[in-house]
Parts: structure tokens; sequence; C-alpha cells
């Protein structure tokens, strides 16, 4: 039974006298079981809460997948059903980490729909949408901000994800996992002015090993931060209130993600006569129009005299423009056409959409009131005159052609057409199509030029210039009939130099460029070990297996007797055996979209060893090319991808299994390591 106790009102005098007569050990007791209860009562309310609130809650349920919130980072979830495979982890930044998405969100009535708002930072919305390709799942994720101050921020973990695609980089990784770089604006740029930046070939669409893309939408002004090992994010420029905006795209595996994107407008190839014709770069005098006619003629008599007068001879930037000045003449007075430069060589110029502030080019478009619109110009103040925006452009201060002109296109291009006509070119190179003008300046653009809206309009006019048209990058272009010049490289073994280059290949071949022209053969940019025979031989061999081999330094000149040899073998080799692979893998390429130049993953999909190989490559499915790209080394390890196929090595004619690794095989200087699946 209870027992009985006095319910009357303890004086207060008689308590307080009572505490204070007890002995300091009695407080501390009494202190203590009050310290105890407080812990106590805390623990049962987290314990509480743990019980009632999941760390983990379902938002947004698919058929193959499904969007999680994640209580404790404030986190998105991306797992792949019914077993709850893990695919994607998104940090979502300016919101309260610890809030908790409602029981009922505000698109209760829609299923295919999660929203929810934080009251005072943002809005969030997930979305359903329709498949893209059999097999794949794909969710809509915008973020509206409440507040002009709010910063939208979304970081997708690398926690064992390795992701591709995305910008390129100065010193190119395959993933991108290991690259470092701030926060700073999502455009193509220029490596050699500003090797921080991001490069000139840049697409807003990053894969993960998982099977999961990431797409963003082209309207949307956004940040691109990389953090080593860490995480990549997306995030809005500071005092832009607008929406962050992507899709998410989840598929069985890597392999199958890729080729569920390869949607996209009808492809076309460009001049694949250039495949088997390798480039020889002009590095004579230029002072004088007559001093480059004779060092051509050198450069071709000597190309003769040591059997390798078929290719091209690509004439720079400055020495095109010296000779347009003396053999460029209007169409209408031109008898017939002018004799080649370099027969019995094909011969390419290089041109630009810069004109610097003192050309006579520039000078006369101030003149000619119908030219005012020619060049990129500030955004006028009301009743004002437009200005130029200047900018500068290998060292010289420059206007830049204003591709938002139907007059200026009309204009450039036709001048273009005359001076390829004029000088008997068959290929046209333009270089500077990368890179924004207003975001380098700090100044408001035009909506249509927002981006990389630049460099797209341009290489949409150059294409109709033909197939044998060159550009400098690339952002949503790959459909073009065009070749795309790679960056230049610098001249040593570092990821800046040779180890740089296969990351680089399987970059552009994945976002679609797969018609390339590699830098030249060594490097052409200053390195730690110009003049290198066996960088040379090592980046020769590598040079082989892609779509156009090119030349700065001449082998007779850079190594010996043997090099020179091994030249000429390379480029037979190539003709042979590489040009038929390519014809036959662009067909693929013109009708599925898939890359020609793959990575080991590409038949390895789910095996983890594939996803960080970087210095392998795939030619289709048939070939694998595994060079040597360290100094001094004559064995490495290769993989063999694909289990269940078998491998035949050219060099032994052994046969080995696909899915294991080969150790220490053994390639000397005159070796490259290559494989042909058999089954």
């Amino acid at each position: 039974m209870p027992v009985s106790r006095h319910t009357g009102q303890i004086p207060e005098s008689t308590w307080t006298l009572t505490f204070r007569e007890m002995t300091e050990p009695w407080k501390g007791a009494v202190g203590c079981l009050g310290v105890a209860v407080f812990f106590a009562m805390t623990i049962g309310i987290i314990s509480w809460q743990a019980v009632e609130q999941p760390p983990e809650e379902w938002v947004l349920r698919g058929r193959d997948a499904g969007m999680l919130w994640e209580r404790g980072r404030g986190a998105l979830l991306l797992r792949a059903l019914p077993a709850g495979r893990p695919v994607l982890a998104i940090a979502v930044g300016s919101v309260p980490a610890t809030e908790p998405p409602p029981p009922r969100d505000r698109c209760w009535h829609d299923g295919r729909q999660f929203c929810y708002s934080w009251e005072e930072d943002a809005e969030l919305r997930l979305a359903l949408e329709p498949p893209a390709a059999p097999g794949t799942e794909c969710y809509s994720v915008r973020w509206t901000p409440l507040r002009p101050d709010v910063t939208l921020k979304d970081c997708f973990s690398m926690a064992n994800v390795s992701w591709y695609g995305g910008p390129s980089i100065h010193a190119q990784r395959w993933p991108l996992n290991s690259a470092e770089s701030p926060a700073q604006p999502l455009v193509s740029g220029d490596l050699s002015a500003n090797p921080d930046g991001f490069g000139p070939l840049l697409e807003r669409f990053f894969l993960g090993s998982t099977g999961v893309t990431v797409t963003v939408a082209p309207d949307v002004s956004l940040l691109l931060s990389l953090e080593s090992h860490q995480q990549f994010c997306l995030e809005m420029p500071v005092g832009r209130a607008e929406p962050l905006h992507y899709q998410l795209c989840v598929s069985n595996n890597v392999a199958a993600a890729r080729r569920h994107t390869a949607s996209a407008p009808a492809r076309t190839l460009p001049d694949t006569a250039l495949l088997g014709s390798p480039i020889w770069r002009y590095h004579g005098p230029e002072g004088s129009a007559a001093k480059i006619k004779r060092g051509l003629r050198s450069l071709v008599r000597r190309l003769k005299r040591h059997r390798l007068q078929e290719g091209v001879v690509a004439l720079g930037e400055r020495g095109t423009a010296v000779l347009a000045a003396t053999d460029l003449v209007p169409s209408g007075r031109r008898k017939r056409q002018a004799p080649a430069l370099v027969e019995p060589l094909e011969l390419s110029i290089t041109l630009s959409p810069y004109a610097g502030i003192a050309s006579p080019l520039f000078q006369r478009s101030l003149r000619g009131g119908e030219a005012a619109g020619y060049w990129l110009s500030r955004q006028p103040r009301p009743g004002a005159s437009s200005i130029p925006l200047l900018t500068t452009w290998k060292g010289q201060l420059c206007a830049r052609l204003n591709v938002t002109s139907e007059a200026a296109l009309g204009w450039y291009l036709a001048r273009a057409r005359d001076l390829r006509q004029a000088l008997g070119a068959t290929y046209v190179a333009f270089e500077g199509v990368e890179g924004n003008s207003f975001l380098e300046q700090d100044v408001p653009a035009p909506a249509e030029l927002e981006g990389d809206g630049y460099t797209e309009a341009l290489a949409a006019a150059l294409a109709t210039l033909g197939n044998g048209t060159i550009v400098s990058a690339g952002s949503r272009s790959s459909h073009l009939p065009l070749f795309v010049q790679m960056r230049p490289l610098r001249s040593d073994w570092s990821h800046a130099g040779l180890k740089g280059l296969i990351p680089s290949v399987l970059h552009y071949s994945l976002l679609g460029y797969n018609f390339f022209i590699p830098d030249a053969v060594g490097g052409s940019e200053a390195g730690a070990t110009p003049g290198d025979p066996e960088l040379f031989v090592r980046w020769l061999q590598i040079v082989t297996f892609l779509p156009v081999m090119a030349f700065g330094t001449p082998p007779w000149l850079c190594c010996d007797t043997w090099v020179l040899n091994l030249t000429r073998q390379c480029i037979q080799r190539h003709r042979d055996f590489v040009v038929p692979l390519l014809l036959k893998y662009s067909e693929e390429w013109q009708s599925l979209g898939y890359p020609i130049f793959r990575p080991a993953w590409w038949l390895s999909p789910t095996d983890p060893a594939a996803f960080t190989i970087e210095d392998e490559f795939l030619i289709g499915d048939e070939v694998l090319v595994a060079p040597i790209t360290e100094k001094g080394q004559t064995w490495r390890d290769i993989y063999l991808p694909g289990e269940g196929h078998l491998w035949l090595d050219t060099n032994t004619a052994r046969v080995f299994d696909g899915g294991t690794t080969l150790r220490n095989y053994s390639a000397s200087l005159a070796e490259v390591p290559v494989f042909v699946k058999t089954s």
C-alpha cells in the first residue's frame, strides 16, 4: 500500500536552515545527484528523439531508385532499389542540417514530387522525370532561394565514387577525384593565360562510378569547386537569387549510365581524310611573306628528303596574318586559285576571333559605320554609344568578334573563305574560341552570351565553313563536324605533360569529342626535359593510336636516325591499323553516341580496380593500348578488362584472360603494349 506522507507546505525557513546546517560532504552529494538527474533526463530525451525520428527518411521513391533525407548532416541520399545500394550523397548547404522534412510535403497530392521549404532560407523541389532510356531513372533537383543573401551549394561526395567529366584542367586527372580547384565559374578558358582555371573543353555533365550522372541546365550561372578526394560542389554566385537546378540519373553501372546519356542532335563527321595525315607545325621565320614562303618550301624539302612527304603543314596565326596582308585580295578580282604553298602536302592556316586595336582591320571597322557592331561591346547607358569590350590576346590589347551579330559573323566567315582560297589551304584552324570575355572583366554579359554561350555560338558558325575546320574549344558542340585542337602540354613526364595525355583523351571522348588533335609529340610548352629522346618516343607511341598525329619538332632535329625510322613506322601503323578502327567506331558514335576512346571500366563496369586506371585506353571494344608513361621504365602492370574475354598480345602472340592484371609486363623503348580482344 502507499506510504502516507505529510502534504503540507514545508516551511521555507526550516528548509533553508537545515540546508545551511548540512556538512560540506552532504552538500556535494546533493549537487552530484542533481547533475546525475539532469544528464539522465537529457539522455532520455535524446533516446526518445532517436527512437521517434530515424536518422534517414525516404522523401521520394521511384521504380528503380529513391531519395532520402539524412538528418544528421543535412544531406540528400540517392539509393538504388530494391536492395538500397548507395549511389550518391549530396551535402546540402545554406539550410538547417537537423531540420527534418515534414511527414507530409507540400506536393503530397503528386507521388512523383517532393516539396519542402525552409521558411527563411530555401525551397527544395524533387521530381521524378520521364526515363531518358530503358534501365535508367532520373530526378530533377531544384533549389530556390527565399532570401537574396542565401547561397545555394550542393556538394557531391567522392567517398566510394570515382567522378569523370566536367571541365578540362591544367594537369588532367582520370578520375577527377585527385583534382583541386577553388570555387570559380564553370566556364571554359585559356589554361595558358590562367593555369588555375578551367580549360577549353567543358560540359556540365558529371559521371559517377556508381552509375549516377549529374547534368546541370545550360542556363544556370554556376560555380564549381573541386576538393581533392572529398567532394565537388556546385554553387550559385553570391548575390544572384536564381535557382540551382540539375538532373540526377541512376543506372545499373557506370558504363550503362554513359550509354544512356548518349542522346544528342544528329552527329556529323569532320573530314576523315585528316585522320591519316600527320600534321607538321611550321616554326620557321615569320618576319615577312617572302620569308614564310621560303621557310615553308624548306620544310617541305626536308620532309621529302626524310620520306615524310605526306600530311599537312600547319601555319600559325602570326604567319597566316602576314600572308593575309599580302595575298588576300577580293574574290571578284581573283583570276584563279592560288598555287599551293606546300605541295605535295596540304596547308592548314590559323585564325582567331580577335583583332588588335592597332591593326588595320580594327581601325577600318571603327571608321565604317556599318561595322560598328562587329565587336563585343559593353552595354551602353541610355543615350550613349557602345564601347568595344577590350581584352588581351597573346599579349596584345584586342577586340573580339561579336557572334550575336549576323552581319559580323557573315563578314568574318566570308573573310575566312577568301583567305582559305587565296592561300590554297585545305584546313582552317581557329584559336581563341574558348572563354567568356565579359566574365573575365566582371562586366554584365548579354543573356545569349552567359556561361559558354560565346563558344557554342562561334563553333556553330564555324561549322558552316565545312568539315575541314579545327577549333580550340568545345561546349555543347560535340555533334558538329569539327576537329578540336587539344590544349598545349608541357614537355615533361608530369600530369601537365605526358602523364596528362591519356586522361585528356578519355575526358574528351567521354564528353563526345572523339575527333581531337593532340598536342605535338613531345609537348609544345617548355618543360623540365625539353629535347628528351625517350620522352619523344613514349609520346609518339601514344599518339600513334589517336585520331591525328601532330609534330612540332621534327624527329630529325630532336633525335637520332633510329627515332626517325620509328616515326615512319608509327605513321604507317597509324594509317594501316588505327584509322580503319576509328572509321569503324565513328559509325557507332554517329548512331549511338558512344565514345570511340574508352576507359577500362567500359568492359568492366563493376570492378573497382578499373575505375582509377588513367594510363590505358580502349579503341572501341577490341583494342587495348597500355603505353609506358614513366621516365626510364621498361615494365608496367597492365589491367585487361572484360571478365570472360580473351586478349591477344600483339608483341608476343600470347593470349590472356580478361578481368586480370599482368604484373611487371616488359616493354622496351621500342615497344608499346597493345592487345586485341579475340572473344
